[in-house]
């Protein structure tokens, strides 16, 4: 009872910035403890866990939290059976992942035998959670920060482990954080484009559909626009869809195209699907200014693309 009601003082006091301020003084026996809390039942390990989350917004808190090995303690916990605090844990993760050292312990560099294990588990939970109890919704958040760098970018897109397959593959979740996760994994893996295009282009059947769909406008397009690309895209054009509303998400998928199309098998790539008719109609449809200037860019590097047009083909008339 003591250790209950304790621990909801303490998740009380991390709530507020004087709360904060007070408990940081304490911070190395504080953490521990609460660490330690994580493993009782619900009625102390949820308020603990809360704690952890709140105090992991401090970048100094969090800091000391990877450095007592909290990623190994969540990640340990976050799969024990029946468990009441995963989506406590995972947010947590996603805190200690915005720091560079968060980064490279949940990436496991150093540890030959064990690198990429607690991200390819991540990867899993993310794409068998169900969107009715969606525990692990926030994972798209962490693989957006391992992505920007680029130890992470090179584990998610090793072929091998087919990773960032199975990310884009949740683009069509009806859950917005999981699309603006996956856009933004998308979107920091494209920096690799020049060193890794044919990874990329190995999956296409997945990427230009999560890339070019959510910046396609809202018309159904004509038979002579969709023959023009694959089954993927142009059965889904072809058709009335609900429109990506979140403009970052937007912007996320054309800079991910432009990245693609700065490489000259990607620009090649890009024209076999028609990519330049979807950006033009999408163009269209778009008001948001920032998501325009995103589609301008690409329109620029089209223009100057050094002779590099649309492949010629041949239609039996």
């Amino acid at each position: 009872m003591v250790k209950k009601e304790a621990v909801n003082i303490v998740r009380g006091l991390t709530g507020s910035e004087d709360g904060l301020r007070s408990l940081s003084n304490y911070a190395d026996a504080l953490l521990r403890s609460l660490t330690r809390l994580l493993s009782e039942d619900k009625e102390v390990s949820e308020p603990a866990a809360e704690a952890l989350v709140n105090l992991s917004q401090d970048a100094g808190l969090a800091a000391k939290m990877v450095e007592i090995e909290m990623i190994k303690v969540a990640m340990d916990l976050l799969y024990k059976p029946g468990s009441s605090i995963t989506r406590l844990l995972v947010m947590l993760l996603v805190n200690l992942t915005q720091l560079d050292d968060g980064i490279a312990s949940l990436l496991q560099i150093g540890d030959e035998k064990m690198q990429g294990l607690y991200v390819m588990k991540l990867v899993r939970s993310f794409c068998r959670s169900s969107e009715t109890d969606d525990t692990f919704d926030h994972v798209g958040s962490i693989l957006v920060n391992i992505s920007k760098k680029q130890d992470g970018r090179k584990m998610l897109m090793d072929p091998k482990c087919g990773l960032l397959k199975q990310v884009i593959r949740q683009f069509d979740s009806t859950s917005p954080l999981r699309q603006k996760g996956v856009s933004g994994t998308i979107r920091n893996c494209c920096f690799e484009a020049e060193s890794q295009l044919q990874n990329l282009l190995l999956i296409s059947e997945f990427l230009w559909p999560a890339l070019l769909l959510p910046v396609a406008g809202n018309k159904v397009y004509r038979e002579e626009d969709t023959s023009k690309m694959p089954p993927e895209l142009g059965s889904a054009l072809s058709i009335e869809r609900e429109p990506v509303k979140d403009s970052e998400i937007r912007v996320q998928a054309l800079e991910a195209i432009y990245l693609i199309t700065l490489q000259e098998a990607g620009l090649r790539a890009f024209w076999t699907v028609n990519g330049p008719r979807i950006l033009q109609v999408g163009y269209e449809d778009e008001e948001d200014p920032k998501v325009m200037r995103a589609y301008e860019q690409i329109g620029s590097l089209l223009v100057n693309s050094n002779g590099i047009e649309e492949p010629s083909t041949t239609t039996s008339k």
